[in-house]
């Protein structure tokens, strides 16, 4: 196992590449038994990081970690292989600290335990899936062991040409909205032939382009949406519920700041009902002078006469 390791790893250079591999899941782990911990109020356990009123979020730190460990790793001579890994294993707790709050930066909003929470564990999936591909030394858009040569007119034009096509093939089955295996194309191109060819999914730019509503195309990708898409994101959800915790349950503070935010809006509502009665009512009766008006200069004007 160490000669396995030091041939694949260490002596092609992947050595602090897997530094940020280990130090992304390690500290993901950590975060969300910590971040689950303090959910369930442990008493014994850490709370959340405040400054006063203000709760800090772990992204903050995370942006920290990044920024030492990006500029650590420049100004590193390239022969310090061993500083290159601290700074790699100081970037991949950054980034799993950010990443674990990817959901919060695409909404601007605490989102953190809820549905749209989700989307931090797909960041976090798609960052190891990539990763661990580089690792295994899998090339992104390319063939492995092939590599454009000046010199070579013939397998330049092959190399030039298979990476043209892989990413249109990419660009077709991302907007088709598969993303997973977009992503995953991209190591292994013969999955974007197959994401390429297929029918997009319902709700996708492509379908949205190309699907007229009710036409062949369009039933067919709803019938695939059923069939096969639910079962897989409904096995995806309980593997990162299993993970990270369920993201329907939401906690005392966030339900308290809802349910302040919904009386605000009754009575946001109730103010701007109770304006348009008042305005209703002083229509009806200018209205109603208005025309007593003439009435009764009309009864004086006989009564005169």
């Amino acid at each position: 196992m160490i000669d396995l390791f030091r041939e694949r790893i260490v002596d092609t250079g992947r050595l602090p590449l897997f530094g940020f591999f280990a130090a992304f899941i390690v500290t993901f782990v950590l975060t969300r038994v910590n971040v689950r911990l303090i959910r369930a109020n442990v008493r014994w356990w850490f709370r959340n990081v405040t400054a006063g009123d203000l709760h800090i979020h772990h992204v903050v730190f995370g942006v920290v970690l990044m920024l030492v460990g990006g500029v650590s790793s420049l100004a590193v001579p390239d022969p310090y292989v061993g500083l290159d890994l601290i700074s790699a294993v100081i970037f991949g707790m950054g980034s799993a600290l950010v990443l674990d709050e990817f959901a919060l930066i695409l909404h601007l909003s605490d989102v953190y335990w809820t549905e749209k929470g989700r989307a931090s564990l797909d960041a976090v999936f798609v960052a190891i899936a990539v990763t661990g591909l580089l690792l295994l030394g899998i090339r992104p858009l390319g063939f492995e062991g092939i590599a454009p040569d000046p010199g070579t007119s013939a397998l330049t034009g092959v190399y030039v040409t298979s990476l043209v096509i892989n990413l249109a093939l990419a660009v077709i089955t991302l907007l088709k909205g598969k993303i997973w295996t977009g992503l995953i194309g991209l190591f292994v191109p013969a999955l974007l032939i197959v994401g390429a060819i297929r029918v997009a999914r319902p709700g996708s730019p492509w379908s949205r382009w190309r699907y007229v509503p009710g036409s062949r195309k369009y039933l067919r990708a709803v019938r695939n949406e059923k069939r096969f898409r639910r079962p897989l994101i409904r096995a995806k959800i309980w593997v990162q519920e299993f993970i990270a915790g369920r993201h329907d349950l939401i906690p005392p503070e966030l339900l308290q700041r809802r349910n302040a935010a919904e009386r605000a809006r009754r009575r946001k509502i109730a103010r701007a009902q109770r304006k348009a009665t008042t305005r209703a009512q002083r229509r009806a009766v200018s209205r109603s002078r208005r025309r007593s008006g003439p009435k009764a200069r009309s009864r004086r004007s006989k009564t005169d006469g």
